[in-house]
């Protein structure tokens, strides 16, 4: 069984270049923003507010603050001007007069979308669909409650005749009616496509200690004082208790009730505002009864809680339904401060929680520094947490994503596609430079080698390469030229003879990239290594690239809140090389002749050769950076399992293709031939590839109250066993996997099924998320195999698949009809590579997340490869599989 111990690693110069071009470059979705002023409404409100909440005479004093020298330095950068407060103002005055449109759109550069709060400054403000012409794409509404509420309470009130109202249940038709218009427009909210959510403002109407349930006869005679005394009252806003309280209640409990499967939010304002806020009741914290009374109504906590973001952070961390914002802190905060409220979010809060906005209002220059500061100090904190090997550098990547775009492309569901923005900055982030660094980084511990080595592995599982001269490839780099390699479109077409299946292309190449994060010493001494990834001369993905199908697996996880840990035990055999005046046609290799193997027995390494060997497998990957857990004796004559740490999915089958290669040269070194053929011996154990796997779910929508993840886990095996048939396609691949395949050895069994510490099912259960996935030998290519499971595994995340199947407590092949029934066992595996194609031909939902094409190509080559092997006599292909396996 596998250890998981945790892994860390520093990530390399180029690796940090990565995360920094990630941040500069994510769009962002701006998920709470206010519309900018007409321009004859500009000179109504002071520039000065564009880093403060301040108001009125107190506003003079931001002068002296750290944001607003900050600001000063920044603006005057961008517009060229003296670094002054007076010399920024005049030039933006420049900007508005010659072209206030091109500024605008420079202000808000990078930004896909804004979801704007119109319910503020009335007829000075442009409309929200106004903004259109600076995003990306369309912009949305976020409806304003007190707003909607207020403007009802003052139709009413300017029509109602107070005159004729007596008795101690006055104006009961008058709130009845308030009451019913207020459901109708947020219940038409709710149906608008172009409202995405809801905002309230009661933090600065009576604090966010909302009753736990409304008071309605307060409020209605609250309603009634307003009503009688209307034409007295200089009327604009919500002021009493039992009102705003009834508002939000109503708000939520229509969200709540509706019928749409995916409920909008409510965004509270919560922590910093200006002088009309009572600080005391503006945390949170104040609102947990609330958030539990509707656990089922999304809820934002606005513009970072500040002063109280650890508050927010807990609670959007201990609360399904709750998210915490990091917006208006850029830019109305110091630096300092704004990397410590990230550093606060990020110490409890997942960031799968965290979403981001500027509040943006007014002038364009709002979102400029927003935006802007908000990358500096990304890039100042997530690259000290990648630099402390805190976080890796492809999950910081993913950190960055998910906070500036998919977590708000989630939550409002607005279906918008991830497309990077051109870096606006000064720095050139070349991917020639980038690598070459990396590169060097990589050589300072290394002896020159005399060839790089760029690895792919081929739709028949045979490991391939392109090999170039060092000195070649040191002048490709040093020249800032590509260094991938042209490689046959027919080379995907090719069987392990090097006969073409029907339909292959003739003419055409595609380019192998190199991808330098996989960059190993070996596998064999002189070489170094690195994996590479299919590109279309135009640099489109190519549908057959095996690393690309597995990437693509991996982000169909990301997208749903799925990260994913793989460990591979790899089962080998030892062969003795029959001497060649010896050899016949159908006898190449003969078992050890060392006596009395059995499982975890030491006997073995008491021979000096063999012992060596195993113990330079190991040495030699330790040097590459690959630890391997352990490794001991199995049950067929000469068989061993070395087993690898668990790693994120592409870079674990990278590392399992690498570490293969090197044991199979140092076995080549030592006079042995190493198969992973399943079936070597017909009276013996067969040889698997038997896979744990790991998964986290970051998803808020996919945990419960309790932090417990189990529906989580059970569904994605669920959707592994649904789709078993059709996915092992990949993993028995070969005749020869079905001569393993068999019940009461070990070996998975026949039945889909899965037990606990059951190894008589392809699934067993280790502990909560970490499985053993049993179904699957060193025939399969494994990109391919672990694209099928981690796919079918996340959509029965995404489809809630219930796991029907019991916890088997036996063999399968052993349960009466009675028993199958109670455990949900009804199916078998396929017995045959045909049966298992055909069984992926008819899952039109695996091959829809694989991709058609590739599925349809994959099928004539195992189709043409069957029928080549279908042509020999059983032992000459067990003979010439193990020369290739």
């Amino acid at each position: 069984m596998t250890s998981w111990v945790g892994l860390r690693t520093t990530a390399t110069p180029s690796q940090l270049d990565a995360v920094t071009k990630a941040i500069k470059t994510s769009p962002v979705i701006d998920n709470h923003a206010h519309p900018l002023l007409k321009p004859e409404a500009l000179g109504k409100h002071p520039l000065l507010s564009i880093t403060t909440e301040a108001s009125g005479d107190a506003i003079q004093a931001v002068t002296t603050s750290l944001p607003h020298l900050r600001a000063i330095r920044q603006l005057a950068t961008i517009l060229g001007c003296g670094f002054t407060w007076e010399s920024v103002v005049a030039a933006i005055e420049e900007k508005r007069i010659n072209s206030f449109e091109d500024w605008t759109a420079q202000c808000l550069v990078g930004t896909e979308t804004l979801l704007i709060d119109d319910g503020l400054d009335g007829d000075d403000a442009q409309d929200y669909d106004w903004h259109d012409d600076y995003t990306r794409s369309k912009c949305k509404r976020i409806v304003r409650i007190e707003k909607v509420a207020a403007d009802i309470i003052s139709r009413l009130g300017k029509t109602c005749d107070a005159s004729t109202q007596t008795g101690d249940d006055v104006f009961d038709d008058a709130f009845s009616e308030w009451v019913q218009e207020f459901d109708a427009c947020i219940t038409g909210a709710i149906e608008d496509p172009d409202v995405v959510a809801f905002k309230s403002v009661i933090c600065y109407r009576t604090g966010l200690d909302i009753l736990k349930a409304p008071d309605e006869d307060a409020a209605r005679r609250a309603f009634g004082e307003i009503i009688a005394n209307f034409a007295l009252l200089d009327f604009e806003r919500l002021q009493d208790v039992s009102l705003n309280d009834l508002v939000v209640h109503r708000t939520a409990t229509l969200i709540r009730d509706c019928n749409a499967r995916h409920k909008k939010p409510i965004q509270f304002h919560t922590g910093l505002g200006d002088n009309d806020i009572t600080l005391s009741k503006s945390s949170p914290s104040h609102l947990q009864e609330f958030i539990r009374a509707y656990p089922t109504v999304p809820i934002i906590l606005l513009h970072a809680s500040y002063p109280f973001t650890q508050e927010a952070g807990y609670l959007a961390s201990v609360y399904e339904n709750v998210y915490a914002d990091i917006g208006e802190v850029f830019p109305a905060i110091s630096q300092d401060g704004q990397e410590r409220v990230l550093r606060q979010i990020l110490e409890l809060c997942p960031w799968s929680k965290i979403l981001w906005s500027t509040d943006g209002h007014w002038f364009p220059e709002t979102y400029l520094l927003a935006n802007l500061q908000m990358r500096e100090v990304f890039e100042t904190v997530i690259c000290e947490y990648v630099r402390k090997g805190q976080i890796g550098w492809r999950a910081a990547i993913e950190l960055v994503r998910d906070i500036l775009f998919k977590n708000s492309n989630r939550l409002y569901r607005l279906g918008l596609e991830f497309q990077e923005f051109e870096d606006e900055s000064n720095i050139v982030l070349s991917p020639y430079s980038t690598d070459c660094e990396l590169f060097e980084s990589f050589m300072k511990n290394q002896v020159q080698p005399e060839f790089v080595r760029i690895n792919w592995t081929d739709l028949t599982a045979q490991p391939k390469c392109r090999m170039v001269p060092f000195r070649k490839f040191m002048s490709l780099l040093n020249e800032e030229k590509p260094t991938d390699v042209g490689v046959t479109k027919a080379a995907f077409f090719l069987i392990q003879s090097d006969w073409l299946a029907p339909g292959a292309p003739i003419a055409g190449e595609y380019r192998l990239h190199p991808d330098f994060s996989s960059l190993r010493k070996g596998p064999t001494e002189g070489h170094i290594s690195m994996t590479g990834e299919f590109r279309e001369r135009s640099g489109a993905p190519v549908p057959l690239c095996p690393r690309s199908i597995l990437q693509q697996a991996v982000e169909y996880g990301a997208e749903n809140g799925l990260t994913f840990l793989l460990g591979f035990e790899i089962e080998f055999v030892l062969l003795e090389r029959i001497e060649k005046a010896k050899v016949s046609s159908s006898n190449r290799y003969a078992p050890l002749t060392t006596d009395g193997h059995s499982w975890a027995a030491t006997r073995y390494f008491a021979d000096p050769k063999i012992s060596k060997l195993l113990r330079d497998m190991v040495v030699a990957l330790d040097e590459m950076g690959i630890y391997v857990e352990q490794i001991h004796a199995e049950s067929a004559n000469g068989q061993f399992e070395l087993i690898l740490p668990p790693y994120p999915p592409v870079q674990a089958v990278d590392i399992l293709m690498h570490t293969r290669d090197t044991m199979n040269a140092l076995a080549t070194e030592a006079g042995y031939r190493m198969t992973l053929h399943p079936k070597p011996f017909p009276h013996a154990v067969g040889t698997a590839l038997h896979t744990h796997m790991s998964i986290a779910s970051t998803a808020s929508s996919t945990s419960t109250p309790s932090g417990d993840n189990s529906h989580i886990y059970e569904s994605y095996y669920a959707g592994i066993l649904k789709h078993l048939r059709a996915i092992a396609a990949f993993t028995y691949s070969s005749p020869a996997s079905f001569e393993r395949l068999a019940d009461g050895v070990w070996a998975g069994g026949r039945w889909i099924a899965w037990g606990t510490q059951n190894r008589e099912t392809p699934l067993r259960k280790i502990e909560d998320s970490h499985w053993e996935f049993r179904a699957i030998d060193g025939m399969a290519n494994p990109y391919f195999a672990m694209a099928a499971v981690l796919a079918a595994g996340t959509h029965g995340v995404v489809a809630k698949e219930k796991l029907s199947w019991g916890d088997c407590e036996i063999d399968p092949a052993k349960l009466t009809e009675n028993d199958r029934k109670e455990v949900g066992v009804y199916e078998k595996l396929p017995g045959s590579v045909e049966e298992a194609l055909g069984a992926l031909k008819e899952d039109e939902e695996l091959v829809g997340w694989l991709g058609a094409e590739f599925v349809d190509k994959y099928i004539g080559v195992k189709e043409f490869e069957l029928d080549y092997l279908g042509r020999m006599h059983e032992e000459d292909r067990r003979q010439w599989l193990m020369e290739r396996y």
